[in-house]
């Protein structure tokens, strides 16, 4: 237990450092919330790669996740850390991501710590969804859903989230060529519908969700 305080301490500046560093870039260097905020989602996920090999008890997570929710909740409330929270439309996917962090290390410990559940639902928001939001801000087409989806943002997302999962199932399972990539053609194609149909920051749940689900069915 001792270790895991060390650990949980060690994470929590680093997360705090992270926050830090995208307020000062929004505040001092003028950066626009949606690049801040984007920062802060991959920065966020790389930082949680480090949750199975530095915690050994889902608890501690538990306790991580649910600080960070709580100042997360807080910082809404009382409108500080803009980085984050300045945009102009209602998103609850801030305070749905230490909940979802949790549910995929729990999920990780419940199916034999097999570390697939937890990295592959985990990478799939810190890279996939960023993907997603430039390659449909920087070459939008096929605008849908009132114009807050793109075709182009959900063929960024799936095209990546296809090399993603090929990669980890690669490097962290023994299947074989064929199965990998039919695998990770269904992992793909499932969790970009997920992404298009979730509204309101809610795909911070639902992705993650339905990655953990297609894993326990093919592992």
């Amino acid at each position: 237990m001792k270790v895991d305080l060390i650990a949980i301490s060690l994470l929590a500046l680093s997360f705090l450092f992270l926050f830090g560093m995208t307020e000062l870039l929004y505040h001092r260097f003028k950066w626009k919330v949606e690049l801040t905020r984007k920062i802060a989602h991959i920065g966020t996920g790389i930082i949680t790669l480090l949750f199975p090999i530095l915690l050994t008890s889902h608890w501690s997570v538990l306790l991580l996740s649910s600080s960070f929710l709580l100042l997360l909740s807080l910082s809404m409330r009382f409108n500080f850390l803009q980085s984050i929270n300045a945009i102009d439309r209602t998103s609850y996917g801030s305070l749905l991501y230490p909940i979802s962090v949790y549910g995929c290390f729990y999920a990780y410990g419940s199916f034999n710590q097999e570390i697939l559940f937890f990295y592959l639902p985990i990478l799939t928001l810190a890279i996939c969804d960023p993907i997603a939001a430039l390659a449909g801000k920087r070459k939008p087409f096929g605008k849908y859903k009132r114009g807050s989806k793109s075709l182009s943002g959900t063929l960024g997302f799936m095209g990546s989230c296809l090399i993603l999962s090929c990669i980890l199932m690669w490097m962290l399972t023994d299947l074989n060529t064929f199965n990998i990539i039919l695998y990770s053609a269904v992992v793909a194609v499932l969790s970009s519908l997920t992404e298009t149909i979730s509204g309101k920051g809610f795909d911070n749940l639902s992705i993650p969700l339905i990655v953990i689900i297609i894993l326990k069915f093919i592992l």
